[in-house]
Formats: C-alpha cells, structure tokens, sequence
C-alpha cells in the first residue's frame, strides 16, 4: 500500500505490528456539495451557489481524513459497478492510497448518493440510498489486523451480537474507537450505552452526549461517559473539548480554533481521525484534543467532507505560519504556547507531505480555495 511521505507513527513501528492502522466499514456515498448559497432554496424557486465539489462521502469522510494524518488505513464498504461507484472506488484507491482489499462491486446496486446545501455555516442534506447487497460480517470476514477500528455506536451490524467482527478485531489487539450518531426516533436507548464496554473510546458530541446519558451539561455528560469507557471525549462545537482519561487520571477542555467556518461537513470525522493519531502515539490527552481541535478547524475553513480533510502538509503549513508572525495579538500568542507541541514534529516533515489542494480531489471541485 503506498504511503503519503511523512508517517506520525514511524519511531513507534516494530516487525510483529501489524500492516495496518485504522480499519473502518461503513458506507460510501456520493457526495455533491452546493457551497456558499446565499440562503436555503424554497419551494418553486432556484438559487444559484458559488460552488460545487463532487467526492467520496458517509465512512469516506473517515478513510480519508486518517489516510491523510499519516495512517494507514483499510475500507471495507459495497462500491456500485455505475460511475459514481466508479468514481468513489477510483478516488479512494489510486488518489487517496486506501486500501479496498475488504470492499466489493456490486452489479445492479445503485451508488448512495448526498446532496448537502451549506448555508450560513450550517448544511442541509438529502440522501438516497438502498441497504447494501451483504452484510458487514460477510463483507468483511475475519477483519485485518489494525491498531484501531472505529465504528458507530449505535450500529447494529458493529455490535448487535455477542461476537461481532469488532469483537474479533479487539481480540486481535486492536483499540475500539466509537462515535455515535443522531438516534431519529430520540429514544436514546440504554442498551447502546452498555455496548461501551466493548470500546475503548468514546468520542459523541454534546447533544448527542447529554440526550443518552440524561444529564443537562456537557461536563455532566463526560462524567458519566468516564464510568462507562475508559476514555470520554465530548465535542461541544465552537464551545471545544472535554476529555478523561480513566487509563491515566487525566482531565482536558481544549477550546476550538477561532476560525471563518464556512462548511462543517466531515469536521466530526476529521477531529476523531486525529484524536486516534495522538492516541496511537500516546500523546498526553490535552495534546491529542488539541491536535484534533486543530485538525477540525482547519477543515471547517474548507467546502466538502472528505475534500477538507487535511494533510500534515497543510498542518505544517499553519503552524510555520503561525510561529513566523510577529503579531502581538494575545490569541496569537495563545495559539503559540498551546501548540508548541508543533515543535517537535513538523520540523520532520517534509515539504512533499500530502496537502488537500495537490494529492486530493480539491483540484477537480469548482470550489475556491480558501486559508
């Protein structure tokens, strides 16, 4: 599988680790984002957007923000035979280097497809799909060695049984990581909860946090999270960060980067890719926040999911900026001592380190760049 040029993990790599990083499921949508609408289309009318991407949407969003970190990363997802399967399969494959060993083409199975409208910071979506032709057990198997997987909490095929393909990957030695999604019906059923004994770490945001544990803040809501997994993180949007973690008795709030948001698409995924890269690398907890709260804001500057994931060549880009600004401005210097961390890493990477703009498909979107 070939690599991007700067790997965060190379000092800590032995012969008996295994091939792989982060290994995911999920599914793969085809993702059309309408960016900067002046407001939400209404009925019988058409409005005009500044910009359009196309890219590899849903679990896509994932795969490529970690592949970009430096990870090496496996997919396994049903893939359609028409041109957008096409597409999605192309782009991962050969532009982003995602290994697809556990993925398959379908004949006669339609790609999923997502439409997202951002407006005023926000999006709307609008998704079309039908279940994917097998299962994820029968699609996978037996799952690779990884150092980590990461799933959705609430998935049924992750962790509806007494031995899933998530139990046989924790078995084999890799960190479960989980997230959980809007529950629809807002039953936030306990049973979900229970299913954290079987992950490592948990990583919701606020709403999501606070509507299944029944606490009324984020802080009560990471908590009680901290008696359930032994590492809590809670995403509060422009609010931050809290972390435990009750491996080391650590407790964390990071703030968010002040930044000009323009689409939070994928941002989610991007700060959970980067948390695991910190994790992976047993960075204190503080620092792997901080390194996710970054990774975050910067692809919230961006239109598109997995087009605004970045690569350590944006990163190192940002902090070589930040750090040569004689600005006296208090943020600044805040930013400064927070991430100082920088330091030590970015001056390992080298100046052909995977960006968004040269090794994705930013090139191909009708869609400005912006800082």
């Amino acid at each position: 599988m070939p690599h991007h040029s700067f790997d965060p993990l190379a000092g800590r790599r032995t012969a008996a680790d295994p091939e792989l990083d982060v290994f995911v499921w999920g599914t793969v949508f085809l993702d059309m984002i309408f960016a900067g609408l002046p407001h939400a289309p209404q009925p019988g009318t058409e409005v005009w957007a500044d910009g359009l991407a196309s890219c590899p949407g849903g679990i896509a969003n994932l795969a490529v923000a970690t592949r970009r970190l430096g990870l090496r990363t496996s997919l396994a997802a049903a893939f359609s035979d028409d041109d957008y399967g096409d597409f999605c399969w192309r782009t991962l494959e050969e532009q982003e280097h995602i290994d697809l060993a556990r993925s398959r083409r379908f004949a006669g199975w339609h790609s999923p497809v997502t439409v997202s409208m951002s407006v005023d910071h926000d999006r709307s979506m609008v998704s079309h799909g039908h279940p994917a032709p097998v299962s994820a057990s029968e699609l996978i198997g037996t799952p690779p060695r990884s150092r980590a997987v990461m799933v959705d909490l609430a998935e049924d095929e992750a962790f509806g049984g007494s031995s899933t393909w998530v139990d046989v990957a924790r078995a084999q030695g890799s960190l479960v990581f989980a997230d959980v999604g809007w529950d629809p019906l807002q039953q936030w059923p306990i049973h979900v909860l229970e299913r954290l004994s079987r992950v490592d770490v948990f990583m919701p945001n606020a709403v999501e946090a606070m509507a299944y544990t029944g606490t009324t803040s984020p802080l009560e809501a990471v908590y009680a999270l901290a008696d359930r997994v032994p590492v809590a993180i809670v995403t509060d949007g422009a609010n931050g960060a809290l972390g435990i973690d009750a491996r080391t008795g650590e407790e964390a709030r990071v703030p968010s980067l002040r930044v000009h948001e323009v689409d939070p698409t994928g941002a989610g995924d991007v700060f959970g890719a980067a948390l695991l890269v910190g994790t992976l690398a047993e960075w204190p907890l503080e620092q792997r926040m901080t390194f996710a709260s970054l990774c975050a804001g910067l692809a919230l500057q961006q239109y598109g999911g997995s087009l605004a994931a970045p690569g350590w060549g944006d990163l190192s880009d940002w902090w070589t900026a930040l750090v040569s600004d004689a600005s006296g401005d208090a943020y600044h210097r805040s930013l400064r001592r927070r991430f100082a961390f920088l330091d030590d890493i970015v001056p390992r990477v080298p100046v052909s380190a995977c960006r968004r703009a040269s090794a994705t498909i930013a090139r191909r979107a009708d869609v400005p760049a912006l800082d």
